[in-house]
């Protein structure tokens, strides 16, 4: 599968029905569904905690559809999304998991150290600058169409315009959200 479809905001809380204003916080909670992810916002009121199965979930802000802004994504939830997917195989999520890496190696905070093989795949041995681990990242060898491709799937993910593994200080489209807080089970001590 090339594409990770998940749907944007629909502006109403999944418990409650009532719709999200401008200016309205609110929590994504991201759901694994099959070969991709399933999105379910919550307003503050409604926001118990992370619901069962949750795979990750972060704090977003409903913005004003006309004004222009900037993306900010925390560089923590971009840590965080690729910890979570270490352990996959899926073809799919190795692809996203390799741009995930490039983007945090442009952003500095993963740097490749050396190439290695295992089991007939290319692995390249990569070390987290903050806390100086070491990750094994699958190398899919993506053309550049699918590189573009996955990273505007990163971008709606994350409901900012990603693409070309834009700086944070990229301006999003009109009406887009912004992360805030990212917040995985795992911060929480909960397993997903």
């Amino acid at each position: 599968m090339d594409k990770w479809e998940i749907a944007r905001t629909t502006g109403v809380c999944s418990i409650s029905g009532q719709p999200l204003e401008e200016g309205d916080e609110y929590y994504v909670v991201l759901f694994e569904d099959g070969e991709s992810f399933r999105r379910l916002d919550y307003s503050t009121d409604a926001w118990t905690g992370p619901p069962d199965g949750a795979f990750c979930y972060f704090k977003s802000k409903i913005q004003p559809k006309k004004q222009k802004k900037r993306l900010f994504v925390d560089d923590d939830l971009l840590i965080n999304f690729f910890l979570r997917l270490t352990d996959e195989t899926d073809e799919s999520r190795l692809r996203f998991r390799f741009v995930l890496g490039l983007i945090l190696m442009r952003k500095r905070l993963l740097r490749y150290e050396q190439t290695v093989w295992e089991q007939e795949l290319e692995c390249w041995q990569m070390r987290l600058t903050k806390d100086r681990t070491l990750h094994q990242v699958v190398n899919p060898h993506l053309t550049d169409d699918q590189i573009e491709g996955v990273s505007r799937q990163l971008g709606g993910i994350l409901h900012g315009d990603m693409g070309d593994f834009a700086d944070e200080t990229d301006e999003t489209d009109e009406g887009d959200e912004v992360v805030e807080q990212p917040t995985t089970d795992e911060e929480e001590g909960n397993d997903a």
